[in-house]
C-alpha cells in the first residue's frame, strides 16, 4: 500500500511542476495525446507521456491540465481500470461518449477564455485533430502552441529514443515486391494529381519497402518517414538501424536512404526531380501526419492533398499473403488448444494464477518456428478481473486460479506469415446460468457475423449489427466496435476497416474489399463479476454474382474450440446449433495435425456437435 501511495504522490507532484511550467510559459491550458511522433496506438515507452503524466497506462486517453483541474478521457474499454489508476491523484475521469460527458474540445471551448492560449506536442497530435481544435476554438481567439515538449523538462529519467535493426522480408513472405508496390502507388498519385506522398505512419512504410523493425513492442516496425513521388522514393530511418544487407536491398528496389533526424529540415529544403521543381501538390493522410509536419508542408508552401492509397493497399492481402496467413493461423490455433487442453486438465491438480496461464500460452507460441514475438501483450483475466477488456496481469497482484467462474484470454503472435489475434473465454468450473447464457448468446453473435452474406458496398456500420443483435434483444451492449483489421507481420489492429455501429464526426467509413481481414469478438462485460469475449479472425471474400450485385461473404481463419460447458443448447435455433457444430468439425480437421493423440482425442470430445 505504501508503494501504491508513493506513485500516486508522484503524479500529484508532476502534475504540480508542468503548472509552474505552463505559467513560466503562460500557457493557460495543456494537451497531451497518447501517441508518438507516427500517430501508432501502441508506443516505445519514451514517447509514454500521458502515463506519466498521470498514472493510466491504457493504451488510448488525452489528458488536459489547465490551472485548476487536471482530466483523463478514455473510451468504455478502460472505465474501470482508469477509474483505478487515477484514484487518489485529483485527476478527474472523463468517460468517452458517456451521456453527459464533454469531448476534450467541448471541455476546451467551454473553459478556456477569449485569448487564452493552448499548448500541445504539435508532433504527437494529427493534422486533422488540430485543425479541428482549432476550428472548435477559433472564436474565443486561442492560439496554439504546438513547438514545445513541456514534459522532457519533468521527464528526467526518460526512456532512450528506441533505434533497433531492422530486417528485410524473404519473397516468400512479402506479398509483392517493392518495385510492384511502389508502381501501384505512383499511379495513384497520378489519380489524385498529386506530385508526392509523405508517409509517416509506421505499418504504411513497413508494407510498401518489404521491411520490418522492434521500434514499437509487439508491432515489428521502425520509426521511419518517406517521401514517395513519380521518380525517387526516398525513405528516413535512423543510421544505427540500417545495416549494409538493408541499404543493397532498398538500393536495388530504387530506394534513397537518408537519415531520420534530418527528416524536417530535408523536406523544407528538398526541390524534387531532376529540374529541381519546388514541391506544390502533395497527398498526405490528415489524421495520420503530425500536426507539426502539416505545418512545415504548410510553410514549404504545399497544397494538401487528404488521402493515403497505401493504406488500402496494405488492408488488401495478396494471394501470397493469404496463403500464408491460412498455414499461420492453424498452427497458431493449435496452440490456444494445447494451453486450454493443459489449463482444464490441470485447474485444481497445480498452482496457477493468470499469469502462470499467459506464460505458458506464450511459450507454446514461441514453439512454432515461424514465431517472431507476441502481437500484443497476452490478456488473462479471471472472473471479475476479465470485466476491464485490457486488465493485464501482474507477478504482485496475479489473482490465482481455482475450479469455479471462467478465464478470459485474449492473444496473439506475430510470425514470418502473419499476425494473429484470437480470444476465448475458458470456464474452469461451477457458472451460474445466467452468466451461460449470456456466453451462450456471445457465441451466438460470433458466430452470426462469421456466416453473414452481404453486397459489396457494405461497411463496417452496415455489418456490425449481425454481433450486436443478439446481445440488444438481452438488453446488453459491450462498449467498444466489433472488430478491427488486422495486419500482416504488422500492426495487431488495422485500419481502414472496422465494425462499429456508432457514427462519428471524422470517421471514414470504408466498404469491405475481398482480400481484407476483421476481427469478430463481440462480448459481455460487468463490473465487479465476470468478463466474456469469442473473438475469431475473419478473412472478406467474394461469393456469387447475379442481377442483384456482386455477394461477399467471409472465411474463418481462427480454429479454436468454443467451450460448450457454457453453451446452452436449449437457447439455440437449428441454424445456430448447425453453425456452431459446422464450426467445430473445422477446428478438428484444421488443426488435428499438429497435435499430440491425446490432445486430438480430447478436441474430439470437445467440439462434439449439440
Amino acid at each position: 500500500m505504501k508503494e501504491k501511495h508513493s506513485e500516486k504522490e508522484k503524479i500529484i507532484e508532476r502534475i504540480s511542476r508542468l503548472r509552474a511550467i505552463m505559467k513560466r510559459e503562460k500557457i493557460d491550458a495543456y494537451f497531451v495525446s497518447t501517441s508518438d511522433f507516427h500517430h501508432s496506438e501502441y508506443v516505445h515507452d519514451y514517447f509514454k507521456t500521458r502515463e506519466f503524466l498521470s498514472g493510466f497506462t491504457g493504451s488510448n486517453g488525452d489528458l488536459v491540465v489547465t490551472k485548476e483541474e487536471a482530466l483523463l478521457w478514455t473510451d468504455g474499454r478502460y472505465f474501470i481500470q482508469a477509474e483505478k489508476e487515477v484514484a487518489g491523484t485529483d485527476i478527474c475521469l472523463c468517460k468517452m461518449l458517456e451521456e453527459g460527458v464533454p469531448s476534450v474540445e467541448e471541455y476546451l471551448q467551454k473553459h478556456m477564455q477569449k485569448g487564452e492560449t493552448l499548448a500541445f506536442d504539435g508532433r504527437c497530435v494529427t493534422l486533422a485533430y488540430g485543425d479541428w481544435l482549432q476550428s472548435m476554438l477559433k472564436e474565443k481567439d486561442i492560439t496554439l502552441a504546438f513547438e514545445k515538449d513541456l514534459t522532457d523538462e519533468i521527464w528526467k529519467e526518460r526512456p532512450g529514443f528506441p533505434c533497433n535493426p531492422v530486417f528485410a522480408l524473404e519473397s516468400g513472405t512479402a506479398g509483392e515486391a517493392v518495385e510492384e508496390k511502389l508502381g501501384k502507388l505512383r499511379a495513384e498519385l497520378i489519380k489524385y494529381k498529386a506530385q508526392a506522398i509523405v508517409l509517416s505512419k509506421l505499418d504504411d512504410i513497413m508494407w510498401l519497402y518489404n521491411i520490418r523493425g522492434n521500434d514499437v513492442e509487439c508491432n515489428p516496425v521502425a520509426v521511419s518517414y518517406s517521401i514517395v513521388t513519380e521518380t525517387e522514393a526516398i525513405l528516413f530511418l535512423q543510421n544505427g538501424a540500417v545495416s549494409r544487407e538493408i541499404r543493397d536491398f532498398l538500393k536495388k528496389a530504387g530506394v534513397r536512404i537518408e537519415a531520420y533526424e534530418s527528416f524536417y529540415t530535408f523536406l523544407l529544403e528538398w526541390k524534387q526531380g531532376e529540374k529541381k521543381e519546388t514541391l506544390k501538390t502533395v497527398l498526405v493522410e490528415r489524421g495520420e501526419i503530425s500536426y507539426y509536419l502539416g505545418s512545415i508542408l504548410l510553410k514549404k508552401g504545399c497544397f494538401l492533398i487528404d488521402g493515403n492509397p497505401v493504406s488500402m493497399m496494405k488492408a488488401k492481402k495478396s494471394q501470397k499473403e493469404i496463403a500464408n496467413l491460412k498455414e499461420i493461423y492453424r498452427k497458431d490455433s493449435a496452440a490456444v488448444i494445447k494451453f486450454i487442453y493443459w489449463l482444464k486438465k490441470n485447474i485444481g491438480k497445480i498452482p496457477m494464477d493468470e499469469l502462470a496461464a499467459a506464460d505458458y500460452l506464450d511459450g507454446l507460441r514461441r514453439e512454432i518456428p515461424e514465431f517472431l514475438e507476441l502481437s500484443f501483450p497476452t490478456i488473462s483475466a479471471y472472473k471479475e478481473n476479465a470485466a476491464m477488456m485490457h486488465y493485464q496481469a501482474v507477478k504482485a497482484s496475479a489473482k490465482p486460479l481455482e475450479q469455479s467462474g471462467m478465464l478470459l484470454v485474449d492473444s496473439g503472435g506475430q510470425y514470418f506469415g502473419g499476425t494473429t489475434d484470437v480470444t476465448r473465454t475458458i470456464f474452469l468450473g461451477h457458472v451460474e446460468q445466467e452468466i451461460k447464457k449470456q456466453f451462450t448468446m456471445v457465441a451466438v453473435s460470433m458466430l452470426n457475423l462469421a456466416n453473414a452474406r452481404f453486397l459489396y458496398g457494405c461497411t463496417g456500420r452496415n455489418l456490425d449489427i449481425l454481433a450486436r443483435e443478439p446481445l440488444w434483444e438481452m438488453g446488453m451492449d459491450y462498449k467498444c466496435g466489433t472488430g478491427h483489421g488486422v495486419g500482416y507481420m504488422l500492426n495487431v489492429h488495422e485500419g481502414p476497416q472496422r465494425l462499429s455501429w456508432q457514427y462519428r464526426e471524422g470517421v471514414k467509413e470504408t466498404v469491405f474489399e475481398e482480400g481484407m481481414l476483421i476481427t469478430d469478438e463481440p462480448g459481455v462485460y460487468v463490473e465487479g463479476s465476470h468478463g466474456i469475449r469469442t473473438e475469431n479472425v475473419l478473412l472478406c471474400k467474394k461469393a456469387e454474382k447475379n442481377s442483384d450485385g456482386q455477394f461477399m461473404e467471409f472465411e474463418t481463419l481462427t480454429f479454436v474450440p468454443i467451450d460448450l460447458e457454457g453453451i446452452l443448447p436449449e437457447l439455440l435455433s437449428q441454424k445456430e446449433k448447425e453453425r456452431l457444430n459446422r464450426y467445430h468439425e473445422l477446428v478438428y480437421e484444421k488443426t488435428k495435425e499438429f497435435l499430440s493423440e491425446e490432445e486430438a482425442a480430447w478436441l474430439y470430445e470437445v467440439t462434439r456437435a449439440v
